[in-house]
């Protein structure tokens, strides 16, 4: 079988499954390291004709991360392209359940059954949830808003959202509004802005800061494995 993956985190988690599949990927896609397949470019700008020539069985997708007229430009050549949605943790977990098994014919594999134990097995969080800000870009500000991934990551985690119920999913908000948005934590990933020690928390004095890896918080695929062992600590 031969299948182009458009999505980072689906590169990695069939690559960490049967890697000999993967005929295509974004130039985005960097876990794991090494890989192969040939770059038929980003994830908002895939070169169609490259993946046609490719002839592959099976193209795997985003509905948030890819766009639909790319995706309809697919079907119109002939190739079988299946749409991912993820936008909770158990979403994830069937998700790749049915790109692995179904999409891709392949047994389930044992790094999502120990990932998804892993997150079972987290203690419930105790007394009321820490209200945050995520910034994810800089120049102009935006921040996590509704019903995303990374999110319902946090919620699990203890940590509320302060803009989770906004009308966007990644509302652009003044500094001075976040800053007034009664947060007591400033969550920073390094992705897809490199928000560092030196580069963010000096726009929040006061607030405590956590730097997180920003693939542990956004990505699903084998990473969520080392999320739920890492990402408890980082948030404290």
């Amino acid at each position: 079988m031969r299948v182009v993956s458009l999505v980072p985190s689906l590169t990695e988690a069939v690559a960490a499954t049967a890697p000999g599949l993967l005929t295509g990927v974004t130039d985005w896609c960097t876990h794991p390291a090494g890989l192969t397949a040939a770059r038929i470019g980003g994830t908002k700008n895939p070169d169609v004709a490259a993946i046609t020539a490719l002839a592959p069985d099976l193209v795997i997708a985003n509905e948030e991360e890819n766009r639909a007229p790319d995706l309809a430009a697919l079907r119109r050549a002939g190739i079988d392209v299946l749409v991912t949605e993820i936008r909770t943790l158990d979403q994830a977990f069937t998700e790749l359940d049915r790109v692995l098994t179904t999409g891709c014919g392949l047994p389930r594999p044992r790094w999502l059954d120990e990932a998804e134990a892993a997150w079972a097995a987290l203690p419930a969080p105790s007394g009321s949830p820490r209200p945050a800000i995520v910034p994810i870009w800089r120049r102009p500000w935006m921040v996590l808003g509704s019903d995303t991934f990374a999110g319902d990551l946090l919620a699990r985690l203890g940590v509320r959202n302060v803009y989770a119920h906004h009308a966007e999913r990644y509302p652009r908000t003044p500094l001075a509004e976040l800053n007034g948005s009664g947060a007591e934590l400033v969550v920073l990933p390094d992705e897809p802005y490199r928000f560092t020690a030196d580069d963010g928390p000096e726009a929040f004095p006061g607030l405590p800061a956590a730097l997180v890896d920003g693939r542990l918080l956004t990505w699903y695929g084998p990473s969520l494995l080392q999320a739920a062992r890492e990402l408890p600590s980082a948030l404290r």
